[in-house]
């Protein structure tokens, strides 16, 4: 019985640790209201770069972050006008908040993506 408690505990702790660890990443494929899916992957260190993968501009990248956690800044790109912004993204569960910001991020354009 003893053996039993410890091992569903050193599970448990395991799930946990694990799920905390996955919560609220970027990495993944996001589609926009638009229908165009965008997938964001590691690209080297702590940095993640997000690339179109379907429609007229498929293939391209719309700009690379850093951060944790759901949390990200870095840039931007708005593809139909040629244009970096300075970016930030928050994950929460199966939604981002990616936005491009001007002005130091006093004005910024959003919008909310869902995980695919």
């Amino acid at each position: 019985m003893k053996k039993s408690i410890s091992t569903f505990f050193a599970a448990s702790i395991i799930l946990t640790t694990s799920s905390v660890a996955f919560a609220d990443q970027i990495v993944g494929t996001w589609k926009r209201d638009s229908g165009t899916l965008i997938k964001y992957s590691k690209s080297g260190g702590s940095k993640y770069c997000g690339t179109v993968l379907n429609g007229e501009y498929q293939g391209k990248s719309i700009g690379c972050m850093k951060g944790s956690n759901g949390t990200y800044k870095g840039s931007v790109k708005k593809l139909d006008e040629g244009k970096t912004y300075n970016g930030k993204a928050n994950v929460t569960g199966n939604t981002m908040k990616l936005a491009g910001c001007v002005l130091g991020g006093i004005i910024c354009k959003s919008e909310s993506l869902k995980r695919q």
